[in-house]
């Protein structure tokens, strides 16, 4: 039952099928890849954005640390905003500009208050997030208001640090060096960057307050000890810590909240008033939060993806409209053939698969149709060569019976002859039939093929007359059925002799190969045209139509060799030239070498 393949099954489907799931694997991978580097690169911006703002942060309040406002900030201010190429903005906690780093864009004149700032800038409570390792009263060490040695005391006390490190390096091998800590007071520090507490040989000379130092240390004292008596506590005497900054240690906490209530009191009128930081713009500065997809987004996606997809279906539609019309072509010829049409044929286009297909499929037509041809004279051949032996059998014996004849020696010879002819074409058949069905057994063993050539020659001598039968052998053996090998070159010799004209000769050769032996007779014949060598093996196929019985032969001797050549694992080929003559070379696999 013929029926053409359903829509869901077809080429087409198929293909549209692949490409819109390429497609989508695609588009979501594309996706995957596209979010997983935006939201690296978000993240990369974050830890960028975060370490850049650390770093203003420190500076600027390194900056009010040490100055009493913000008048001259302007220069540091802009120098940051070139260094991180962040716009920043100053502001009171009224949100009143007060130094912008876009000096040359527009001015700004008010910041609104519900924008929130980077920090506050506040050198006496420091932002613990901004600064994780600021001191524990919140108190930037870079503030130190009246313990600001003077210059003459500072070169005195680096004078007396560098001894000591003469001392340190001479007597105890220890590499020291004096440098300035953050508040600008000299240390003295050993290469791994430990502050040394002692001296080679007495106390630490350091340790001990300036005049400037014992003078402000006097006023803190004052201001933490009116604290305390306002909260009826005992008063204390306080004293400077090996880095210069007052020591309140081993205080306890109401103690230790006066000392830092009474430091902020002091520092108060050095440093630099509070200020509101902004970095960015600020129109930024106002968002306050990390960028985010807008409802436009999805939507630009979700077109992109359908337009990708529109574009790969019809991109495949084309591709599929393409492909399977020569295969339609095909079909349609495949179904005409088997209907009995052997002229159907497809057109050929192109050097693609398909144009391939298509040739080999008109390549095979084309064979058919030889084959047909071949049958139907094979049918009519077959009944001449059995109605031909038998009509003049059945003539003669109704000669003989009519009293026209007399059955004599003579003519029960040539019945005899007629008989045997007929016996041979019938053998023929026979052979060839039981080869088709594979049922020709070979009894194979070693044989001599110079021996075998030198017996097949002799047999046809006879018949060979005036044409010359040589044989050319260097004695290889092969591993075969010697009654059939002999049939099969008996057929070549008998077919060369027959299309070989008086004077001609007739050479059997056989030499071995690096993997065969190689069995040739060559004649010095009529020749077969080119076009007809490839249906020399083909049954009761004849160069020439008008040969007679006689003359002729069966037209199955040539068959009968390929079969027998092909049972033994090997191959016959032909080699001709018209007017020259004509080469069959038999190929049969060597025996092993022992």
């Amino acid at each position: 039952m013929r029926r053409d393949t359903p829509l869901r099954r077809s080429l087409t489907a198929r293909l549209l099928a692949l490409s819109a799931l390429v497609s989508l694997c695609s588009i979501a991978a594309t996706a995957w890849l596209a979010a997983r580097t935006t939201t690296g690169a978000i993240q990369q911006e974050q830890t960028q954005a975060v370490a850049d703002h650390t770093r203003i942060y420190r500076q600027l309040l390194g900056y009010a640390a040490t100055h009493p406002d913000w008048s001259g900030a302007q220069d540091t201010v802009r120098q940051l905003a070139a260094a991180t190429g962040q716009r920043i903005v100053l502001a009171t906690p009224r949100f009143e500009p007060v130094v912008d780093s876009a000096a040359a864009g527009p001015p700004v004149q008010g910041l609104a208050a519900d924008r929130t700032p980077t920090a506050i800038v506040d050198p006496l409570s420091v932002d613990l997030a901004m600064l994780p390792d600021a001191p524990a009263d919140r108190i930037d060490v870079r503030a130190v208001g009246p313990f600001r040695l003077t210059a003459e005391e500072h070169e005195a006390l680096r004078n007396e640090l560098e001894q000591q490190a003469g001392c340190v390096r001479s007597l105890l091998g220890v590499e020291a060096t004096v440098v300035d800590d953050l508040a600008g007071r000299p240390q003295l520090r050993t290469a791994d960057g430990r502050t040394l507490g002692r001296r080679c040989t007495t106390p630490l000379v350091v340790s001990a307050p300036t005049r400037t130092e014992a003078a402000a240390l006097a006023d803190l004292t004052d201001l933490a000890n009116a604290c305390l008596a306002r909260r009826q506590l005992r008063p204390v005497t306080l004293s400077l810590g090996p880095d210069g900054a007052p020591d309140d240690s081993g205080q306890d906490r109401a103690t230790s909240a006066c000392v830092t209530n009474a430091r902020r009191q002091q520092l108060v009128q050095y440093v630099a008033p509070p200020v509101l930081l902004f970095v960015g713009t600020p129109t930024a500065a106002s968002s306050g939060g990390p960028p985010v997809l807008t409802a436009a987004h999805p939507g630009r996606v979700t077109e992109v993806s359908a337009l990708v997809l529109a574009v790969t279906v019809a991109v495949t539609v084309a591709v599929g409209l393409r492909l399977s019309k020569p295969l339609h072509a095909l079909t349609h010829a495949a179904r005409r053939m088997a209907d009995g049409d052997l002229t159907a044929r497809v057109r050929v286009t192109g050097r693609n698969e398909i144009s391939g297909l298509a040739a080999a499929f008109n390549a095979m037509a084309e064979r058919r149709g030889q084959l047909e041809e071949l049958r139907k004279a094979m049918v009519g051949d077959i009944a001449h060569k059995l109605r031909t032996p038998l009509s003049n059998i059945r003539g003669w014996l109704e000669a003989v019976e009519d009293g026209v004849a007399t059955a004599d020696r003579a003519l029960t010879g040539s019945l005899l002859e007629e008989a045997m002819l007929l016996q041979h074409l019938i053998d023929d058949l026979r052979d060839l039939a039981a080869a088709d069905a594979g049922e020709l057994v070979l009894y194979r063993e070693l044989v001599d093929v110079d021996e075998m050539l030198g017996q097949v020659a002799s047999a046809h001598g006879a018949r060979a007359g005036e044409v010359a039968l040589t044989v050319e052998a260097e004695a290889p053996e092969v591993f075969a059925d010697p009654v059939r090998l002999r049939q099969a070159l008996g057929n070549l010799v008998s077919n060369a002799v027959r299309y070989t004209p008086a004077g001609g000769s007739v050479v059997l050769r056989a030499r071995r190969g690096t993997d065969a032996v190689l069995i040739e007779v060559a004649d010095t014949g009529s020749g077969i045209a080119a076009e007809d060598l490839p249906l020399v093996f083909e049954r009761f196929w004849r160069a020439e139509r008008s040969r007679s019985r006689r003359s002729g032969g069966s037209g199955l001797g040539l068959a009968i060799v390929r079969k027998i050549v092909e049972l033994h694992g090997g191959e016959v080929r032909v080699a001709s030239t018209v007017g020259e003559g004509s080469v069959f070379t038999v190929r049969l696999p060597a025996p092993p070498v022992s």
